[in-house]
């Protein structure tokens, strides 16, 4: 079985964390999937998709404060001379984290830790609707 679902997310940019654990279970308990893989990929190259503890040190300032170490907003970005915009960042931010993860399923539900939510974060320097797409795998038979 393959199943092919798409989600909208709302997001803030720069930086912005969204929770979208419970979006990927809702699609992958409609598909009927018992055992195999939901792929979640970001359609575009601004923001990523990985897990993480959703909790307020991490979202509202760790995990902006590591990109900010990495790949500064201020910096001098070749993207940014050749396209005149403002986002050279935000692309290599994204390409740092990658726009893919993959999760097993089994027994019909997502294989997360305890505290473990799957995460995407919007590098762009404005609001944005993002659609990501969760691609489903597997055996819908026990």
């Amino acid at each position: 079985m393959v199943k092919t679902e798409q989600i909208e997310v709302k997001t803030k940019g720069n930086c912005h964390v969204v929770n979208i654990t419970e979006h990927v279970s809702e699609v992958v308990a409609q598909s009927g999937l018992v055992e195999g893989t939901v792929t979640v990929f970001n359609v575009g190259s601004t923001a990523g998709i990985t897990t993480t503890e959703f909790e307020p040190g991490l979202v509202n300032y760790d995990i902006e404060a590591l990109f900010e170490r990495i790949a500064p907003q201020g910096a001098r970005y070749e993207h940014e001379e050749t396209w005149h915009d403002d986002n050279g960042h935000s692309h290599v931010r994204a390409s740092l984290l990658g726009p893919s993860l993959s999760v097993p399923v089994i027994d019909g539900g997502l294989t997360l830790g305890t505290w473990q939510q799957i995460i995407l974060v919007d590098f762009d320097t404005r609001a944005r609707t993002r659609t990501v797409i969760c691609q489903i795998i597997g055996s819908d038979e026990g």
